[in-house]
């Protein structure tokens, strides 16, 4: 069918339908049944963006294996969050290397269950669990980053030669209902694991964030606290007595929230497949490559800086309405005649941002180097120890204003855990660390992506108006 036949279909499933609602009556989810049957019918090749998907989960990185066991072979390696998917993941591939110790450290003291993610082309077991070959290695303690005395009881006992920072609250929607408890991980969590690290003579400490860091500005509370993180590291990389570095990991195809909603709500009669958007498309990484791209991290550090990390080459992204169209086509087929959930366009959560802001990508520079890197980082791109990664020096202006605004925010964790006033002291952060930032990066990105987002001008939203004010303000003293 053709892509107007498509377009049709959708435009009347959001007129019966509209974005918003809460629940749907009967009436609504009968006719939006009746319109999904038709657009499983009218896509028929989303059963292969579905394999694309999940052979995503089978790829891996070339790694530089000689310097990694010169550099890990015989050390002591402590990996927060070592019960979770990348994690075990990371823990997997440092037992190849010969560490003579390695430790684990979170909230759960063995390795949970793993969870029913994507495996194999056709199948949606676990890709990849702990318990596997080299995990048996893996001596697993019990703390939460969150808590600083536990953490530096563990480093201090621990004495490691590295530590990956893997720990964190990861899912932007529940960041949204639970502020103080994102906060505290994301952000004092990697503040306990840096101090703990100075304290106790760690050389070297690899963080884990998010391509959606490449975000100067979000008032998402899940990306936000990512960005502060990466800024609390590239503090402690200034300092110098540390070595630090960093990844940023996109949506990770083995642990992936989305896909096991999906799986959930097509096996669930009287669930709906809520969907924000049919145009959604994300880029997707596996466990592995993730695990990879933190020794990659690891090798790529420089003293007194923060060099961040992330795959080249991510793939075409996938498209989300394709992948729920063939989750929902195959649980359909085990289902009785009239008992397939329907699709509904529910419009944006809280937690995700529609529309990007419109300045961060550079066409010039779009498909040379990682769509997790801003038209402002890849003016900073420097040598990476792979060609399947790049990297870059994350540049931020020395400027107290970020340090009084943080001190503000973690006054008011240790006040309350209120979200709208924990909110609000996160938004003050953010906007002073796009400040920073802005006026660290060169003058012809600057003037470049105002250009760009100009054109924007009549449908960005308040933030992004005030965003490009600042960068072309800047771009003109420049």
């Amino acid at each position: 069918m053709s892509s107007e036949a498509v377009s049709g279909i959708v435009q009347l499933m959001r007129a019966a339908a509209p974005p918003g609602l809460p629940h749907l009556n009967e009436p609504s989810r009968r006719r939006l049944r009746d319109l999904t049957r038709s657009l499983i019918t009218a896509k028929p090749d989303a059963t292969a963006e579905h394999d694309r998907f999940l052979a995503i989960g089978t790829r891996d990185l070339k790694l530089p294996a000689a310097e990694l066991t010169e550099s890990l072979h015989g050390a002591t390696i402590l990996v927060t969050g070592g019960t979770g998917c990348i994690g075990a993941a990371l823990l997997k591939e440092l037992a190849v290397f010969g560490p003579d110790r390695l430790v684990s450290v979170s909230r759960g003291v063995m390795p949970s269950p793993p969870p029913a993610s994507p495996g194999p082309a056709g199948s949606t077991g676990p890709a990849g669990s702990p318990g596997e070959a080299g995990q048996e290695r893996v001596e697993y303690l019990h703390a939460d980053i969150r808590d600083r005395d536990a953490l530096v009881s563990v480093v201090e006992a621990v004495r490691p030669s590295v530590i990956f920072h893997v720990a964190a609250q990861r899912d932007p929607g529940l960041a949204e209902v639970e502020v103080y408890r994102t906060l505290s991980t994301n952000i004092l969590g990697t503040r306990n694991v840096l101090s703990a690290a100075a304290a106790a003579g760690v050389p070297q400490v690899v963080y884990a964030s998010t391509g959606k860091a490449l975000r100067p500005f979000s008032p998402d509370m899940y990306t936000a606290s990512k960005r502060a993180a990466e800024w609390i590291t590239t503090e402690a990389a200034r300092a110098g007595d540390l070595l630090c570095s960093a990844a940023r990991f996109t949506h990770v195809v083995d642990n992936s929230i989305i896909y096991r909603r999906l799986l959930d709500w097509a096996a669930d009669p009287a669930a709906a497949i809520r969907l924000h958007s049919p145009e959604i498309a994300f880029y997707a990484q596996s466990a592995r490559e993730s695990a990879q791209l933190l020794l990659l991290a690891f090798l790529g550090a420089r003293r007194g800086e923060l060099r961040v990390h992330a795959i080249t080459d991510l793939g075409w992204p996938v498209c989300l309405l394709d992948l729920a169209l063939a989750v929902l086509g195959r649980a359909s087929a085990t289902m009785a005649d009239g008992e397939t959930p329907p699709v509904y366009f529910s419009g944006y959560d809280a937690g995700y941002e529609e529309v990007p802001f419109p300045g961060l990508y550079d066409p010039q520079t779009a498909g040379d180097v990682s769509p997790l890197l801003n038209s402002f980082e890849t003016a900073a791109v420097t040598e990476s120890p792979s060609p399947q990664a790049d990297a870059f020096k994350l540049e931020l202006a020395r400027d107290p204003r970020p340090h009084t605004t943080f001190s503000a925010l973690v006054g008011a964790c240790d006040r309350t855990r209120e979200p709208d006033l924990l909110r609000r002291e996160m938004n003050k952060l953010s906007w002073a660390l796009l400040d920073t930032t802005l006026r660290a990066a060169p003058g012809p990105a600057l003037a470049r992506s105002a250009v760009l987002a100009k054109a924007h001008w009549d449908t960005m939203s308040a933030d992004h108006r005030q965003v490009l004010e600042m960068i072309s303000d800047l771009a003109g003293a420049r």
